[in-house]
């Protein structure tokens, strides 16, 4: 299954990785290089919690590269039909407006406003227009909310 990014949030990730491969690890490197040197490893907890590090520091560079290498880069080309990278304004009646941006799982970010094409209401709101109403199936309950705009 294809892992979508934005242009920003692939920036991000490659940011990441490069940190992690360069600094991070020369960083690791260098803790567990003075750990041996302290003698019995089996009771050096420096050691233990340097080989812990690594091991975390490693599965998030395994993880990331995964990521990167099954992306599909989202570039949303102003179409009027929400889409995975969209800009969507949408109303619950009753209540104020708020505006989503329509993300992969990777990226979202629901306190800032960045929600998965997968999540409840990122999956009423694809494929829908401006005016229409989407019906989702929240923890919190149904809800329906009417399209204002999509950029």
């Amino acid at each position: 299954m294809p892992n979508y990014l934005t242009p920003e949030g692939e920036e991000k990730l490659k940011a990441e990785l490069a940190d992690l491969k360069g600094p991070r690890r020369e960083d690791l490197a260098q803790r567990l290089r003075s750990a041996i040197q302290m003698g019995d490893l089996s009771e050096n907890a420096d050691y233990h919690k340097a080989k812990e590090d690594q091991g975390f520091l490693e599965g998030r560079i395994q993880e990331i590269e995964a990521i990167l290498r099954n992306s599909v880069l989202i570039e949303n080309k102003g179409s009027d039909t929400v889409l995975i990278g969209s800009h969507v304004t949408i109303q619950e009646e009753g209540f104020d407006p708020e505006e989503y941006f329509i993300v992969g799982p990777t990226e979202a970010d629901p306190r800032n406003g960045r929600i998965s094409h997968e999540s409840p209401i990122g999956v009423a709101l694809l494929n829908k227009k401006v005016g229409q109403i989407a019906e989702a199936e929240t923890p919190g309950g149904k809800i329906k909310f009417k399209i204002i705009k999509v950029e």
